[in-house]
């Protein structure tokens, strides 16, 4: 078979608070996360947000230790992952990709040609494919390919999601229960499932399965759960005032609130690594929203981490992934080839329709009232952004 590596990809996170100025400029440069008619505006949109908010965002990485752990922890599950594939005799090495921060996919591309990775597993560390995590990690590597003669020698195959893999959700399972265990009433404690968010469009017009993904890993939980619990699933992160996947988390606590709930175990259902937004989202500003709204007892799963059947059923997926026909992520491959839909970047009207119209002016007043909203009074949508 040859040489055989797996390429984990991740967002990445700041590490040290000088770090997140550069990071959120290289995050919002990415037109999968703030979407734009003119690519020109990308750079100068992007230097004006990391300007404006990383004060705020070092604030939030200061209350979580100076930085975000993701490196570490994605490196700790590489290195777990390893070790696994080794035990079963495979012996494949394992890489660390990160779309934002260090290290970057192109490091860890030059590492893979470096080794003379001869076959390679491509494996997003999101469960559930969005447009805006693995199908913007996807088209950086569809490029990278076609632009690099040596990549081209490389034998590649994609896992676009796994939502639905057993082992996962046994994993899930576990600590839900886990922490159900600590519960002052186990069977009546409000399961929350927290999901991050995309925006509304990505799903009704770009087709992104994100929002259908998520729905049935929250189903294939509760029913591995087996548990009379109620539940509830909303999305957290939302940025800027476009409407996002509802129904929101800061909005769905404090109506769950009202409805007399008093215990809430919330699960990060769409995050397998700690990092700012299990640390400081989650664990201090929905515990304090929660506490404010009369909850009386707030826990959280732990994210899956470096958890023993979470990393064997990486392990798994490695394996049949290798065993399987070629899966790509260009949109035509050669005949007899599957392929892994890279969904389309939102196609900008411009012209007389009703679309068209609607949307141009809208665009051209939320930028404007953006800038002058922001850089006046520090309170403009964009201020919604300070999390990241």
């Amino acid at each position: 078979m040859g040489r055989v590596g797996v390429l984990l990809l991740n967002l990445g996170g700041p590490e040290q608070l000088e770090d997140v100025r550069p990071f959120l400029y290289n995050l919002f440069s990415d037109p999968e996360i703030i979407r734009l008619p003119f690519p020109w505006l990308q750079a100068p949109l992007a230097w004006m947000i990391s300007t404006l908010r990383y004060n705020k965002s070092q604030e939030n990485y200061r209350s979580i230790g100076g930085g975000s752990p993701l490196r570490r922890i994605t490196e700790e599950q590489a290195l777990a992952l390893q070790d696994c594939l080794q035990l079963t005799g495979h012996d494949a090495l394992v890489y660390v990709g990160m779309r934002y921060w260090h290290p970057f996919t192109e490091e860890a591309l030059a590492k893979i040609k470096r080794d003379k990775v001869e076959k390679l597993v491509i494996l997003p560390l999101y469960p559930q494919f969005s447009i805006s995590t693995s199908g913007s990690s996807f088209r950086l590597l569809n490029r990278l390919w076609e632009e690099d003669p040596a990549l081209q020698q490389i034998e590649y195959t994609v896992i676009p999601s796994w939502y639905d893999r057993p082992g996962y959700l046994r994993a899930m399972t576990q600590l839900i229960q886990q922490e159900l265990d600590q519960c002052n009433n186990a069977d009546q404690a409000h399961i929350f499932f927290s999901a991050h968010g995309v925006p509304l469009n990505y799903v009704k017009d770009a087709g992104d399965p994100y929002q259908q993904e998520i729905e049935g890993c929250t189903a294939l939980v509760m029913q591995m759960l087996n548990r009379p619990n109620p539940h509830t699933l909303a999305y957290q992160s939302r940025v800027g005032p476009v409407e996002w996947l509802k129904p929101y988390t800061e909005e769905a606590i404090p109506e769950l609130a009202q409805q007399g709930v008093e215990e809430l175990v919330v699960v990060p259902i769409s995050f397998v690594s700690e990092h700012i937004e299990t640390l400081e989202e989650i664990d201090m500003e929905y515990r304090e929203l929660a506490e404010e709204s009369g909850i009386k007892h707030f826990h959280r799963v732990p994210a899956l981490n470096t958890h023993p059947e979470f990393i064997n059923d990486l392990a798994e997926m490695v394996e049949e992934a290798l065993n399987s026909p070629q899966l790509t992520f260009v949109e035509v491959v050669p005949e007899g080839k599957k392929k892994v839909k890279l969904y389309p970047q939102e196609r900008w009207e411009w012209g007389l329709t009703t679309t068209a119209e609607v949307w141009n002016g809208r665009l051209a007043m939320v930028g404007i009232v953006a800038v002058i909203l922001e850089l006046v009074t520090g309170q403009g949508p964009l201020h919604f952004i300070g999390l990241l």
